[in-house]
């Protein structure tokens, strides 16, 4: 702690004990404001520069103070709360001499309730003439622009809490994250879909390819993992009768953080029956279309420097299409696994030894392809070897009927016809679980009560998965998801 900042706190803490003295409640809970900023400013449209204040009119607001100015017989200061800020006239004549001491032992950052008439000063700003006050908490350390502002990206995560105080853009973003969310919400209500909730503590980790988080129920002496994915639930919803059920859902993966990454995330999973993968296609470019204009007013946004139009319709590409189209692979050498895996060697990359075609493209695409997709794009026809739970296509069963779009060179969404097939789905999962076995730390189990969902028979039906977070990045302009979390994981402090 710096010797200047160690100073602030001893002073702060000091005129807390004085105002204690004077028997001021240094946090009380009796006090209501009437209005908020918001409101006043609305009301102040009507007051000119002459005008006087208002005697008939009282306002009642509280907030934070963000300015002050102190003078001998009269100061201003602004306040902020959740709405706006205001500024506040104060004059020792009319909130009495008693009161006008206390107010000079307040600093910047304590919340206080100020009573008054709205007037303008000279200069046009809206101002409330206090005729009482009130403080309501008092702030022990100093707002950060004393020391220069909240610059420093670790502390801005660390003590989100300042930097929303200091950062109005900041609340701005998580204001359009709420927003998003509930336009999500809307869009699948008023199409029939029923939000759902399924167990974030499950027995297996299943529905994804990813390193679960571990823990222990006592009662029922077994271990449980936090769920990667929700998807085998929703789907036994399926065989259960439910044709069209969503769910806004925290996942968990215990695997690395980057700017794309977080260990604790936020997915949309949709699914409906008696639909395919082509029909989630066309309600993903109207739903994220149309969210992004209700958010940002438009439907070509601004990603970090980069125009990005999401109009409809959309890019459409096959992996193969993109292969040849995007990364420059001559059609040839896809058609030929010799040249394909001398390809990846070349480029450097290393695939297990029961790695086949399949995976050897998907690794291409994801090197070669993926970030060159600024502007929406649907990548179709994704290899059947990657996707174990997603329907063969019945022209060629070598690829699935599955997409992933992408937005600024990151996946935004992954969808599929579901395979319903319990025989297939059983040998894929069993493949899947001999390829994956033997470098995993929690070994993968097949999930025997979904297969015998199948066996029930579910009906034929399409699924997606969308990420919030990286959605929210794209309509609020972040560039980490870390901007877009509230309270990202860090390491521990030291």
């Amino acid at each position: 702690m710096s010797e200047e900042l160690n100073q602030v706190l001893q002073q702060r803490r000091q005129k807390a004990a004085e105002l204690a003295e004077m028997g001021v409640n240094l946090y009380c809970n009796d006090f209501k404001p009437t209005h908020a900023i918001k409101d006043l400013v609305a009301a102040g449209s009507e007051i000119t520069d002459e005008t006087e204040p208002d005697q008939g009119r009282k306002y009642t607001v509280a907030g934070r103070i963000m300015f002050l100015r102190k003078m001998g017989k009269a100061s201003f200061l602004q306040i902020q709360d959740e709405s706006g800020r205001l500024q506040i006239y104060i004059k020792r004549d009319a909130v009495g001499e008693a009161a006008y001491e206390i107010f000079k032992k307040l600093d910047l950052g304590d919340i206080a309730g100020f009573s008054g008439g709205l007037f303008r000063t000279k200069t046009g700003e809206l101002t409330l003439h206090t005729e009482s006050l009130k403080t309501v908490t008092k702030s022990l350390r100093p707002l950060p622009e004393k020391f220069h502002g909240l610059t420093d990206v670790e502390t801005r995560y660390r003590q989100r809490y300042l930097d929303l105080i200091v950062n109005p853009e900041v609340r701005d973003t998580f204001r359009k994250r709420v927003e998003i969310i509930r336009l999500i919400r809307d869009f699948l209500v008023n199409r029939g879909f029923m939000e759902v909730e399924t167990p974030m503590m499950q027995p297996i980790a299943g529905g994804a390819t990813a390193r679960p988080f571990k823990t222990h129920h006592n009662a029922l002496g077994m271990d449980l993992y936090l769920r990667i994915a929700p998807e085998l639930y929703l789907k036994r919803l399926l065989v259960g009768g439910f044709e069209k059920v969503f769910e806004i859902n925290r996942n968990f993966r215990n695997e690395g953080l980057s700017t794309r990454h977080n260990p604790e995330f936020t997915m949309l999973e949709f699914y409906q029956a008696f639909a395919t993968y082509e029909d989630l296609m066309d309600l993903t470019e109207e739903m994220i279309s149309w969210i992004a204009a209700e958010v940002t007013g438009s439907m070509v946004v601004n990603y970090q420097g980069q125009e990005v139009d999401l109009s409809p319709p959309w890019q459409r590409y096959t992996m193969d299409e993109a292969l040849v189209k995007v990364a420059g692979i001559a059609p040839e050498i896809l058609s030929d696994p010799a040249q394909l895996m001398t390809l990846v060697k070349e480029k450097g990359i290393e695939l297990s030894p029961q790695a086949g075609v399949g995976k050897a493209k998907t690794e291409l695409f994801e090197l070669l392809v993926e970030e060159k997709l600024l502007n929406p794009t649907f990548i179709t026809a994704y290899p059947t070897e990657v996707s174990p739970l997603a329907r063969r296509n019945e022209q060629n069963p070598e690829v699935t009927d599955r997409f992933e779009l992408f937005i600024t060179g990151r996946e935004i969404a992954n969808a599929f016809s579901e395979l319903n097939d319990p025989i297939d789905q059983k040998a894929r999962l069993e493949k899947q679980i001999a390829e994956r076995g033997k470098d995993e730390e929690v070994f993968p189990v097949m999930d025997e009560d979904f297969v015998r969902a199948l066996e029930h028979g579910m009906p034929p039906a399409a699924g997606q998965g969308i990420g919030i977070d990286r959605l929210v990045m794209l309509l609020t302009d972040s560039a980490s998801i870390r901007d877009v979390i509230l309270f990202p994981h860090l390491r521990a402090e030291k």
